[in-house]
């Protein structure tokens, strides 16, 4: 209670100082300095050449506010500026400008918060400045509320000031942001900072001459003028307020096409409350407001001026960018491309619209020379040529817009990947292409050639695949057994089948199947399967197990290589690769057969299913399958039980160190998580399934070019004694025999792993 007390006598003495004192000795220590410059309107009227401008902020209502404290930045055009303004747009004087016109004059060219002329290339971050990292500025400027017959109805309107982010919990409208828009400038710190040259102004002001204090297409001719209440910088351009990129297309009919397609499809206009509150409170009208909404699936929308909003003056440094089609290459794309297979524009799953945006804009500046290090939404180049094709380039208040005269050749629009994509046929493959398998990265990468065999919704729903739109999962029914999986396993036997569908051929190694050959799926980082071709037709291991081949019902070739539209799918083989092995060894003729012997009769094998141990449905494998005559000398050779004298084979020894010898040799000729083919793509060092005394992993060193293909094991020997290592090498005519993700040689020797 002291304590309180003495404070409030504190401050009653203080005042009652303050009375005491005389009106003078209270104004000298409190009043305004005398060397304080004048606020931001006295300057200009003091000056002499603003007297347009002026009058321009006493007819906005901007008088009082540039006469008193603040803290602003004015772009000032010069009475010189003004003359030029008014022959342009057909004012006789500045009387004849109205109250509206002033105002967005005036708003335009006032920024937020006072900055010289070497801090216009400063970032404000909200770490810190970053220096030369800035070329835009806030200004008091923004559109509101705006008027717009939506579906043949008046209805009011305002732009999204946030983008739309789904899933992030971000709203696309946040009451109490204006949208302001901002102004360009280039400035020679930060041009220099980003290695630009005059050539990134004059592609878009063309006629100018680039100073380094260029403010839009104007010329910051006196800097630094310091006021009370900010800074004055005089400029030699009058800017009225620039549209942004979605008011741009809006209204400009060469891009029209464009614009329409979007904003049908992906645009809503949605009622907001706090909107309408606000409007209600400005204006004392009942209307209803409707927030422009664009889809949430986009990387930024074309309406908001506020850049990311990551942080709050992100505004400053950048800035988005679209390339946008005219009319007339808009539409040959539309013909050629997005109606290939489909009736109508409205007939297009969503996606194709989102994609398609996503094809034309970058979520950040795209300075003109910097064209071709940039990439689009979709993580592509830009391929377009600054030189040909672009028709005009602008500075908008959000963004860079780049008028073009051809459509971005987006991978998705012509490459394989296209021949599902844009055919209302294949939704089911699209569906999973899409879904985050990786698929559609693969065969869309228009610098990879691949050829797609593409099974068609008809074909797949024949053969039991289909998905639920309304539990949003896959169905897989057995067409034998009737049994239906579930959404995982479903999933991933059509993620396996279509995967066999998709090569690589850099060279259009299957642009001819009327021959026959064998030939890896998926690629190098994940291989798949070995399928075969034959005679026009295509098979797989399961295909091989079911007696059936894949025919080819037509082509197209797309900028990556060409699809296969098939009648069937390329079928994985469910069974183990042992009863493959089985069929071989048993078969009439057959070059395997004292191998499967020794196979059959070991502890390692399981006649009825096929199970060797160590060897699991769904790994990869290479099994090397020594000849009857490799056999035979492996007998001589004391390697295998048998005969010596004659090789003739003993199958079912009685010695515990026979039946080892049958078990380790079989386990050696058996390359694990690896298929090897004479196709050069596997080489090297290969993990077997024997191991040593140690329990230590064995290798077998693969070699194989186009064409050949040999295994050569890896003795180590001894001190005294080298190494010898044999070279077994594959029979083409009886090899890359299909198995369950494995392939089967027979080759010309064996191999024999020594301590």
């Amino acid at each position: 209670m002291k304590k309180k007390l003495h404070r409030y006598l504190f401050v009653f003495s203080f005042l009652a100082l303050l009375s005491s004192c005389s009106k003078d000795t209270f104004d000298e220590y409190y009043g305004r300095p005398e060397n304080l410059e004048d606020p931001i309107f006295q300057q200009l009227e003091a000056r002499g050449n603003f007297k347009n401008l002026t009058a321009l902020i006493d007819k906005a209502g901007y008088k009082d506010i540039l006469s008193k404290s603040g803290y602003w930045t004015m772009m000032a055009p010069n009475d010189e500026a003004f003359t030029k303004f008014f022959q342009e747009k057909g004012f006789s004087d500045v009387s004849k400008v109205d109250a509206e016109t002033a105002g967005k004059i005036v708003r335009y060219a006032l920024v937020y918060n006072a900055f010289r002329e070497d801090q216009l290339a400063d970032y404000q971050s909200a770490l810190g400045w970053v220096p030369d990292n800035a070329y835009r500025r806030r200004t008091a400027f923004y559109d509101g509320f705006i008027t717009k017959t939506i579906d043949g109805k008046a209805t009011v309107t305002v732009d999204s000031n946030r983008n739309n982010r789904a899933g992030t919990g971000i709203n696309y409208f946040v009451t109490g942001d204006s949208n302001n828009k901002y102004i360009t400038y280039f400035e020679k710190d930060y041009f220099a900072a980003q290695k630009l040259s005059a050539y990134d102004y004059n592609f878009f002001y063309p006629n100018k001459q680039y100073t380094g204090s260029n403010v839009l297409d104007g010329t910051i001719k006196e800097a630094n003028i310091i006021a009370e209440n900010g800074i004055i910088h005089e400029v030699t351009q009058v800017s009225l307020p620039l549209v942004n990129l979605d008011q741009y297309l809006e209204q400009n009919s060469q891009y029209s096409l464009f614009h329409d397609v979007m904003e049908k499809n992906l645009v809503t206009y949605v009622f907001n409350q706090d909107a309408t509150n606000t409007y209600h409170n400005y204006t004392g009208k009942s209307d209803n407001v409707s927030v422009k909404v664009w889809d949430p699936a986009l990387p930024f929308s074309p309406n908001n001026e506020n850049f990311l909003k990551d942080s709050d003056n992100d505004g400053q440094n950048g800035a988005y960018t679209m390339f946008v089609p005219d009319n007339a290459s808009f539409q040959a794309f539309i013909n050629t491309v997005l109606l290939k297979n489909y009736p109508s524009l409205d007939k297009l799953p969503k996606y194709v619209f989102q994609d398609l945006f996503k094809a034309h804009v970058v979520a950040n500046t795209v300075w003109p020379s910097k064209v071709a290090t940039s990439n689009n939404a979709l993580d592509e180049d830009v391929r377009f040529n600054m030189s040909t094709d672009i028709k005009e380039a602008k500075v908008l208040s959000n963004g860079f817009f780049y008028g073009t005269n051809k459509v971005q050749a987006s991978d998705l629009f012509f490459s394989v990947y296209t021949s599902a994509y844009l055919d209302p046929k294949f939704t089911l493959a699209t569906r999973l292409f899409n879904d985050g398998s990786g698929f559609k990265q693969m065969i869309s990468n228009i610098d990879q050639k691949y050829t797609l065999f593409l099974p068609s919704d008809a074909v797949l729903r024949g053969l039991g695949f289909d998905y639920d739109i309304n539990r949003s999962e896959w169905k897989y029914t057995n067409p034998t057994t009737g049994l239906v999986e579930a959404n995982g396993p479903s999933r991933f036997r059509l993620l396996r089948v279509l995967y066999n569908g998709i090569i690589p051929t850099p060279n259009g190694e299957l642009n001819n199947l009327s021959g026959s050959g064998i030939i890896r799926s998926g690629d190098n980082i994940i291989p798949g399967e070995y399928i075969k071709w034959s005679n026009n037709k295509v098979f797989a291991a399961g295909n091989e197990v079911a007696g059936n081949t894949v025919s080819i019902l037509g082509y197209e070739d797309k900028q990556n290589g060409r699809t296969y539209y098939i009648n069937g799918i390329l079928n994985y083989s469910e069974e183990y690769a042992g009863l493959k092995i089985k069929r071989l060894g048993t078969a009439t003729g057959s070059n395997s057969s004292f191998f499967y012997n020794y196979l059959l009769n070991s502890a390692l094998f399981d006649v009825t299913t096929g199970k060797i141990q160590g060897v699991d449905v769904g790994s990869f494998y290479t099994f090397i399958i020594p000849s009857n005559a490799a056999i035979t000398q492996a007998v001589k050779n004391g390697v295998l039980p048998g005969t010596p004298a004659t090789g003739v084979p003993n199958y079912n020894p009685t010695l515990p160190q026979d039946k080892e010898l049958i078990t380790e040799f079989i386990r050696y000729h058996i390359l694990a998580l690896q298929t090897a083919s004479n196709d050069g793509l596997t080489t090297g060092l290969v993990e077997t399934l024997h191991r040593d005394k140690l329990s230590e992993k064995t290798y077998i060193t693969v070699s194989s070019v186009p064409g050949t293909l040999s295994f050569t094991d890896n003795n180590k020997g001894t001190s005294t004694t080298p190494p010898v290592n044999r070279t077994a090498n594959f029979i083409p005519a009886s090899s890359n025999n299909l198995a369950d993700r494995s392939l089967i040689h027979i080759v010309d020797n064996y191999l024999l792993y020594k301590e």
